[in-house]
């Protein structure tokens, strides 16, 4: 009885671990006819892959329920003056991280892993500046 005991064990232990990781998710729509969106939702997505984060695409054009979830969950402060926020839009699980231009500012800053909620890997530019600054 005891050996039956133990892979359950050790599969819920895997299913803690599991929950515990932060999904990234990227707001994008795969129809948009605008050739800027498009570029911007490849450009995210692109440096997330490059860099090993990973995310999960959530398409607003194809699924009502996805751009409804994100319209509702972008921050007023973040929202545009006039009509609806445009993808592409980065969340991490359901904290709102911001949109295209965030994301490009935290990149030129070496900073996506922290505007991501992550923590940056050991090594990385970002990790490295970090700790500069830690240090200072």
């Amino acid at each position: 009885m005891a050996p039956s005991s133990s892979p359950s064990k050790a599969a819920a232990g895997t299913e803690s671990i599991k929950r515990k990781k932060m999904v990234i998710k990227v707001y994008i729509a795969s129809s948009s006819g605008s050739t800027s969106i498009k570029k911007q939702q490849q450009d995210v997505m692109g440096f997330l892959a490059a860099n090993r984060i990973e995310f999960e695409e959530c398409d607003i054009a194809a699924n009502e329920a996805n751009r409804k979830w994100m319209r509702e969950n972008i921050p007023e402060e973040s929202r545009p003056a006039t009509g609806n926020p445009l993808p592409p839009q980065i969340f991490n699980e359901s904290k709102y991280c911001g949109n295209y231009e965030a994301f490009f500012d935290a990149r030129e800053d070496n900073a996506v892993y922290a505007f991501l909620g992550l923590t940056a890997p050991p090594g990385s530019k970002e990790a490295v500046a970090q700790a500069k600054k830690a240090q200072q």
